[in-house]
C-alpha cells in the first residue's frame, strides 16, 4: 500500500508500466481519466508456485478500484503526521484488492479456463469442510496448470459478500437451523451481495473480447460477465468437495440455481 502513498515509486511504477489504469470497457486509460469506475491494476509480478506437487509459474495482477485508492491518497498527509490508526482501519475496512493469477500464455489463448473465486477464509485458508471453496479453488489452480489459464480472486466476497465476522454469526445461526441463504436475511444482509464485474474488466483487458470458459456452477457468474461485457462460451462443471459436513450448504446452493 505504501507504494501508493509515496508518488515517487507510483511514478515509478507508472514509468515501468508495472502500475495502470483500466476503464469499464477494459481500456487502458490515464491516471486522470475522469470516468468511474476505474481500475488500477499492478503487475505482472512473478509468481511462482506448487500446484498439485509441481512447480508452476504465474503472473500475478492485483487489482482495485480507484475510488477506493483515492481514499488512500486523500489521508497520505495525515498517515505522515501520525495517523497510522486511520491509515490502518482504512485499509483493513475500505480497501479490497483483488487478484488475477494466470499462466503466462493467458493473453494468447482461445477460450481459456477461467475461474472467478469468491474469497473464503474459512475454506480456502483454514480447510474448512462446511463449503467446497477450499476443494474448488484448488481444483481450479490444478485446472489451469494443466491446461493454461486463470485464477480470479475476489477478496471483497467473504461470506458472498457479507465479511468475514458478519459470516462467522451466520454459521452460529446455520448451526442453529437456518440455511446459509437465510442466515444473511437473518441479519439483515442480502442473500448475496458479490459484484463480478471489475473482474470482466480485467478479463476484457487481457483477452480483448475473446471468450472464456468459466470453471463455475453459479448461474449469477456467468450472467453478470456476459452483462459487463465479457463474453463467456460456455460453462465448465466444477463440483468437487461434496460431504457430510456441506450437504445441507450444498442443497440450498442447488436450490438456488446452482448447477451441482
Amino acid at each position: 500500500m505504501f507504494s501508493y502513498v509515496d508518488k515517487k515509486i507510483r511514478d515509478q511504477l507508472e514509468r515501468s508500466e508495472k502500475l495502470f489504469y483500466l476503464n469499464q470497457q477494459g481500456e487502458r486509460v490515464r491516471e486522470d481519466y475522469q470516468g468511474t469506475p476505474v481500475i488500477s491494476v499492478i503487475g505482472p509480478i512473478p509468481m511462482p508456485v506448487t500446484i498439485a506437487g509441481k512447480e508452476t509459474m504465474l503472473e500475478w495482477f492485483p487489482f482495485v478500484r480507484r475510488v477506493e485508492l483515492r481514499q488512500v491518497l486523500d489521508i497520505a498527509n495525515e498517515v505522515q503526521q501520525g495517523g497510522k490508526e486511520a491509515f490502518r482501519q482504512l485499509i483493513q475496512e475500505r480497501m479490497s484488492v483483488n487478484s488475477i493469477l494466470r499462466t503466462p500464455d493467458f493473453a494468447q489463448l482461445d477460450e481459456p479456463l477461467v475461474r472467478i473465486h469468491s474469497c473464503c477464509m474459512t475454506g480456502d485458508v483454514f480447510g474448512s469442510m462446511r463449503c467446497e471453496c477450499g476443494p474448488q479453488l484448488a481444483l481450479a489452480f490444478e485446472s489451469i496448470a494443466r491446461e493454461s489459464g486463470a485464477v480470479v480472486y475476489m477478496s471483497s466476497h467473504e461470506g458472498r459478500g457479507i465479511g468475514l465476522w458478519a459470516k462467522a454469526v451466520t454459521y452460529l445461526l446455520q448451526d442453529d437451523g437456518q440455511d446459509t441463504y437465510q442466515a444473511n436475511v437473518s441479519l439483515g444482509l442480502p442473500e448475496d451481495s458479490r459484484d463480478f464485474s471489475d473482474a470482466a474488466v480485467i478479463l476484457k483487458y487481457m483477452l480483448k473480447g475473446k471468450s472464456i470458459r468459466l470453471m463455475s456452477n453459479n448461474p449469477l457468474k456467468f450472467e453478470q460477465l456476459i452483462a459487463a461485457g465479457q463474453p463467456v462460451k460456455e460453462p465448465v462443471r466444477h463440483v468437487v468437495g461434496i460431504g457430510k459436513y456441506n450437504e445441507r450448504y450444498m442443497t440450498s446452493k442447488k436450490e438456488k440455481g446452482h448447477k451441482i
